[in-house]
């Protein structure tokens, strides 16, 4: 067994805990600004959605998984679709009831396993689905890197940033070793950020003039706002929290490998899906984009063999307390879209990327037609942005009527593989724990 340097359930000296607390704020920082930054929620808001959902999950898990909890890339599209249809208010209730769907399946998980799961959501679905995640927001990170908000139009200099700051971000994934190349999105956005300010791209006004302290602005029902019930903007997102169930099993697994400890068994798959179901209920009630667990720091975590939850607790009030500093939330209002879009244009595509290594990870022959043709489907229905008009109120679009057609293709089709049981499922977490 490899040494390790603190425990799951020790805690460290407290100038060395606030050091390796910050070094997970860092980790997360980048992708869980990005979301918001996108999608055109806040980025105050989100930090500390991200911090309490966190202390939730840990809560929730026993203190038993060291993983920390930041806004998930996959509802990036349904949220832009979202506040297109409702505004930013009707997209959180898209997002509560994909918590829900978090809770509901972890009390399934409880009763009866994931092997239903696991059906429901095989790699040839997972897999293409994941693709469109990526290259549905292709077009959305170009236009941002190539054009002028303010005109609308083509820009040199904000393209010549964004591809500045693409290589920056680059340089940091492909050449930076230990810490500094599990953050190469914080990088890129600091190193594009002063690239505009030479360019004269950044107004620093709104910094000066922002409070040191200062509340960030919540979206929360009953108080800033009344909620209303859009059930196309639920049939939009809850389609979606089935592939980041997929994802969330895949880092349970990988971070038992780290901690070399089955934490699918204890404490339990359910809880950590029901810890990932309360943070994104957590962001809903804020008006943040729903949390999942983030790889970044999972990445941390294996490369410093720390896996104390007190650490991640620290980060995650590191994060609490960083939403409510006006200046730092004033500071990210002025990053350029163009910075934005030259980080997007590798973090998309990353995504896309994901998906295609999980169809080869898991052997997925396309020499089968069946195989070819779920994929194609998807791949198609999703990118293409087809949709299904239920009734005047409801409407199945893009990524989440890719995934459902997916989902029932695959049971259709004829020559559908085997489904692992949950001990075969997980056999090698065990072993490896052993």
């Amino acid at each position: 067994m490899t040494e390790k340097t603190i425990g799951i359930q020790e805690r460290p000296r407290l100038d060395k805990w606030l050091l390796l607390s910050i070094q997970h704020l860092f980790a997360m920082f980048g992708a869980t600004i990005l979301v918001p930054f996108l999608t055109g929620l806040s980025p105050a808001v989100a930090l500390v959605s991200s911090g309490l959902g966190t202390l939730a999950y840990l809560v929730v898990t026993k203190g038993q998984i060291p993983a920390y909890l930041g806004s998930s890339f996959a509802f990036i599209a349904p949220l832009i679709a979202a506040i297109g249809i409702g505004g930013p208010e009707g997209a959180m209730i898209g997002s509560f009831f994909a918590g829900l769907l978090y809770g509901l399946t972890a009390l399934i998980i409880k009763a009866t396993g994931v092997s239903w799961l696991l059906a429901l959501l095989p790699p040839i679905v997972v897999g293409p689905v994941i693709m469109v995640i990526g290259l549905g927001l292709a077009g959305t990170a170009v236009e941002m890197a190539m054009e002028n908000p303010a005109t609308e139009s083509y820009s040199g200099i904000h393209f010549t940033t964004a591809l500045v700051t693409l290589f920056i971000t680059i340089s940091a994934a492909v050449f930076f070793r230990g810490f500094f190349g599990l953050i190469p999105i914080l990088i890129g956005i600091v190193g594009g950020y002063s690239f505009a300010a030479w360019q004269g791209l950044v107004d620093f006004t709104e910094v000066r003039e922002a409070a040191w302290i200062q509340a960030p602005e919540f979206l929360v029902p009953f108080v800033t706002y009344e909620p209303t019930m859009n059930w196309t903007i639920v049939a939009i997102m809850v389609p979606i929290a089935l592939v980041t169930l997929s994802e969330h099993i895949g880092d349970q697994m990988v971070l038992s490998r780290v901690v070399e400890k089955n934490l699918v068994k204890k404490p339990g798959l359910h809880r950590s899906i029901g810890g990932d179901g309360i943070a994104t209920i957590i962001s809903s009630f804020l008006g943040a984009p729903p949390n999942t667990t983030y790889g970044e720091n999972i990445g941390v975590v294996a490369l410093t063999r720390v896996f104390s939850v007190f650490v991640i607790g620290g980060a995650a009030v590191s994060a609490v307390a960083f939403g409510f500093i006006g200046k730092v939330s004033a500071l990210i209002s002025t990053i350029p879209t163009a910075v934005m879009g030259g980080v997007s244009i590798l973090l998309f595509g990353i995504i896309a990327s994901n998906g295609m290594r999980m169809l080869i990870e898991n052997n997925i022959d396309f020499g089968r037609k069946r195989n070819l043709v779920i994929a194609s489907v998807i791949l198609v229905i999703g990118i293409g942005g087809a949709f299904i008009e239920v009734t005047d109120n409801i409407e199945i679009a893009g990524m989440a009527l890719a995934t459902v057609i997916g989902i029932l293709l695959n049971f259709i089709l004829p020559g559908r593989d085997p489904v692992p049981s949950d001990d075969g499922m997980f056999e090698k977490e065990e072993t490896d724990a052993a």
